[in-house]
């Protein structure tokens, strides 16, 4: 059982301090929808507002088509899930589950039972008498998990909760909760400040600034098809190049910059001079002749091996700094320190963007 969150022109004032600002989402049921953005954003707000703990300065929030407004914490079909688990250390772990059908009057054989099947729904089978001591961090979040979903909540509001793993158990966990949440198909609404995050496991992202929402799609396009300069730059690496806008035409553009003039994709809502050009270092070609259109000329000054992926940064000879990723697959000459080299980019792969409205 999911239900659907729809929030409607949503604000929340804090005094003078506007921390959201005419919030539209419609989540759909069954959906792993993930809000993203910077500390001080709003994301968090949201969330404390869909279960209850917050209201609404103005707008509705609806779940599963019920409006909101005067219903308490306890009484939302939600369950929400902190950074800090809150687990309770002298309780043992079937007890942890299931406290909170324990707080509904359910009997103790009934608890047991469903604590042992929420333990194998995340992959702990056998650890019901073990204390929460005795777990790893990674077992921990998996218990937190079981706990709010023992009380059978249509929606499932996490805040952060991986920030406080390790890299490693951090993508590992990425890939659990998402296996989870397709298991039980409860709807799942999750905060975090982490691309990474935000990208491996939702189905739509939210990116948020300034207590604005700036664009909602699923994730492959807020990373290819970016909205705005604020959304191609927090989701993912860019070259930027700043210049004065000169012919439109069939979506395309010429920008004229101090490092030269460029061609590129162009949104809505970009004129004038002071305009910005963003292409992400993936994009971005290296080469030791001059390419047909969108060159820069400069000097290596650094090659960082990342692994997957080779960064050479280089200082163009007008002063700027670039970065082009090259796969780790010996298919490219790695330049080296000192070289003289050409970096370029196809104009299909860069954006000129407007900037984001962050005026609360």
């Amino acid at each position: 059982m999911s239900a659907g969150i729809d929030l409607e022109n949503v604000s929340c004032d804090f005094g003078t301090f506007r921390a959201v600002d005419h919030a539209n989402v419609s989540i759909k049921p069954g959906e792993f929808f993930s809000f993203l953005g910077p500390s001080g954003c709003g994301k968090t707000t949201i969330l404390r507002m869909v279960s209850g703990f917050i209201e609404p300065t103005q707008g509705v929030i609806r779940i599963g088509g019920k409006d909101m407004r005067g219903q308490r914490p306890n009484q939302r079909p939600t369950a929400l899930i902190f950074q800090n688990l809150a687990l309770f250390p002298l309780m043992s772990i079937w007890e942890n589950i299931a406290f909170g059908l324990e707080v509904r009057g359910v009997d103790k054989a009934t608890r047991r039972a469903k604590a042992e099947e929420l333990l194998r729904l995340v992959d702990l089978p056998g650890a019901a008498d073990k204390m929460v001591s005795q777990l790893s961090g990674g077992q921990k979040q998996r218990v937190a998990i079981a706990r709010a979903l023992a009380v059978e909540p249509q929606v499932m509001l996490l805040d952060e909760p991986l920030s406080a793993l390790d890299l490693k158990l951090r993508q590992h966990m990425r890939a659990e909760l998402r296996a989870i949440q397709k298991r039980t198909g409860v709807t799942f609404i999750y905060i975090t400040h982490d691309q990474g995050e935000a990208l491996a496991m939702s189905d739509r992202v939210g990116v948020m600034s300034h207590g604005r929402i700036q664009q909602i799609a699923d994730p492959r396009d807020i990373y290819n098809n970016p909205v705005n300069g604020f959304v191609a730059s927090f989701v993912g690496e860019n070259n930027v190049f700043e210049g004065d806008l000169g012919a439109v035409s069939d979506g395309m553009a010429t920008l004229s910059t101090p490092h030269g003039q460029f061609r590129a994709r162009i949104n809505a809502g970009v004129s004038g001079k002071g305009v910005k050009l963003y292409v992400r270092p993936e994009h971005t070609i290296i080469s030791a002749a001059a390419p047909p259109e969108n060159g820069v000329h400069g000097t290596v000054h650094e090659v960082s091996f990342e692994g997957a992926f080779i960064a050479v940064h280089a200082v163009s000879d007008s002063g700027m700094k670039m970065v082009a990723e090259l796969r780790n697959d010996g298919s490219q000459v790695v330049p080296a320190i000192g070289d003289q080299v050409w970096m370029g980019f196809d104009a299909q792969r860069a954006a000129i963007l407007p900037d984001a409205d962050t005026k609360r």
